[in-house]
């Protein structure tokens, strides 16, 4: 497993997928810079006002950093800040509903590499056969594994 430098490139896109967090994640957000208003009002109303500007601008940024992509090439696999050359992937298997949750739970194995966000549940799985690398699979998390899986296999 390797991470990409900044400017590189892995060629042209089959796939792309950004993981963005679901709208009740920003409701979350929403609602933390909204109670700092109230944190503060005792203070300062105008410094409970700034506050939640402060609140929400810092974490709709954390947000966005945050949320990884999903990319296939022609020659690499990205997922998140992993790259890894497309000659090294195995078998590739696409995991809904309880099946999903035994992968990214039960059934996981500790050494696997692991790009999941709890509010997206579909995951696909894709097989490392690189002999010197000790992870077994690279576990994701997908709105569209039916599409990864198919880019996959192009």
């Amino acid at each position: 497993m390797s991470t990409p430098t900044s400017g590189s490139s892995v060629g042209t896109a089959l796939y792309e997928e950004r993981l963005w967090p679901a709208p009740w994640i920003w409701l979350v957000a929403a609602g933390a810079a909204g109670a700092s208003v109230v944190t503060f009002a005792p203070i300062n109303l105008t410094t409970g006002f700034i506050a939640a500007i402060v609140v929400a601008v810092v974490l709709g940024t954390l947000l966005v950093l945050s949320t990884p992509r999903i990319l296939v090439s022609a020659t690499h696999l990205t997922v998140g800040r992993a790259t890894i050359e497309r000659r090294f992937l195995g078998e590739a298997s696409a995991h809904t509903g309880e099946d999903a949750t035994a992968q990214r739970g039960p059934l996981l194995n500790a050494t696997a590499y692991l790009c999941i966000r709890g509010w997206i549940s579909p995951v696909v799985r894709v097989a490392i056969t690189d002999p010197d690398d000790p992870t077994p699979y690279w576990l994701t998390s997908t709105r569209r594994p039916e599409e990864l899986l198919a880019a996959l296999k192009a």
